[in-house]
């Protein structure tokens, strides 16, 4: 009995680490159902990691006075095809449902997008069985073209455009149908949850009225400094033994100045000026190219550890928008509608942008692309918290470590 209690503590430690590293290398994200293809070497990934981190643990904590070589190795062993098997048969099992007839009241791409996603993935509880633009409803008779096709459909979920004045005559409709039993959902509620985005269709002055609140949030403001000061020293001072070797390098490759300063645009329209190490050279022309160890600097993120500096100082936080340069941020407060809402935060290292938008501009002129990534920007703004930034430094993690970049 002694001995199974010398390890409950050490093991409770390491489970929670543990669980920790499944999240952090996507095995509860919501897609991860559908990767099964790429399931077994995440799992295992995961697991030689979880193994690394056992060992270290014994190693650098030896007040446990345990050292269960042979336990480790048996759970990489074992727990690795046991994990897989339930990842792939057991978890979908317990997780399969019948899926439930839904009826989508609402028009443009946005609710074109939503649909084709729902019904393509079984993973969602309904499937949408029919589609009602706002600008048909005028000419619909209710009882006939749409009553008759709820019940005729089994229809259990209404997913409604609520945003939309052309849906307003058939409420009145809609509300008897909830004595049916029928459950209705926001259609674009629906949209954020599954895209982790805020649809630009959406967002009017009435929007940021119910969702942006400019009151200060006193305990999140705390705890997020807190954060941010943290694990600006810690990952500084370990990143102290990189720097004289990158100074070096840099000074080998073309002689030029180490650090690289740059203006931005800060929390409130405050400018900013952020430091980087330096990765682009200037040629005889005048023209400026990425260097040989600029190229290196910029795929491992190391040119972005200076930055640090600034969120001591307190211009960036660790997790927020990126900060834009002057000469953008003016082009596209004139091309898209409310761009300078996300100045209403703190900047920072990462944001849920350069997680989840998977075609960033990097500082060139692409209103397209920076219309989509406004989107996750507003979906930050809109949910931000001290959990929501966890989640975003974990997944940060994921990123640096396995050199994907941001």
């Amino acid at each position: 009995m002694a001995l199974v209690y010398s390890h409950v503590i050490p093991f409770s430690i390491l489970f929670v680490v543990w669980v920790l590293v499944f999240f952090i290398a996507g095995l509860y994200e919501k897609h991860t159902i559908l990767l099964k293809n790429k399931l077994s070497s995440i799992i295992l990934n995961a697991q030689i990691v979880n193994s690394v981190i056992a060992v270290l643990f014994f190693y650098f904590i030896p007040y446990f006075g345990i050292t269960p070589k042979t336990n480790l190795f048996i759970y990489l062993v074992v727990s690795f095809p046991f994990i897989f098997a339930w990842r792939l048969y057991g978890f979908p099992f317990l997780a399969k449902h019948k899926r439930q007839s839904a009826l989508l009241i609402g028009g443009g791409q946005d609710m074109v997008d939503l649909k084709r996603e729902v019904n393509m993935n079984s993973r969602y509880k309904f499937h949408f069985v029919s589609n009602i633009d706002p600008d048909d409803i005028g000419g619909l008779d209710f009882q006939e073209e749409i009553l008759k096709q709820v019940y005729a459909s089994n229809i259990q979920v209404v997913a409604v455009d609520l945003s939309s004045e052309k849906i307003e005559p058939v409420l009145p409709h809609l509300y008897n149908l909830i004595f049916s039993k029928i459950r209705f959902i926001d259609a674009y509620k629906i949209y954020e949850d599954i895209f982790d985005r805020v649809p630009l269709s959406l967002v009017r002055y009435n929007w940021f009225l119910e969702n942006v609140s400019t009151s200060p949030q006193i305990t999140y403001g705390v705890l997020k400094r807190v954060m941010d000061v943290t694990l600006a020293l810690v990952v500084g001072v370990g990143a102290l033994a990189v720097f004289p070797f990158v100074v070096l390098a840099i000074k080998l490759d073309d002689k030029g100045s180490v650090f690289f300063y740059q203006d931005r645009i800060g929390e409130n329209n405050q400018p900013i000026r952020i430091v980087k190490f330096r990765t682009m050279g200037v040629s005889g022309g005048g023209e400026k190219d990425i260097t040989k160890v600029g190229a290196f600097l910029r795929k491992t993120r190391i040119d972005e550890l200076p930055q640090l500096w600034n969120v001591l100082k307190g211009d960036l936080s660790m997790i927020g928008p990126r900060p834009e340069i002057p000469t953008l941020i003016n082009q596209y407060t004139k091309e898209i509608p409310y761009y300078s809402i996300r100045h209403l935060i703190k900047p920072g290292l990462s944001g849920w942008a350069q997680l989840y938008h998977e075609n960033h501009p990097h500082h060139q002129s692409d209103v397209v692309e920076t219309k989509v990534k406004l989107s996750y920007d507003l979906y930050y703004v809109k949910n931000r918290s001290f959990v929501l930034d966890v989640k975003i430094a974990l997944k940060t993690l994921k990123k640096i470590v396995s050199r994907s970049g941001l």
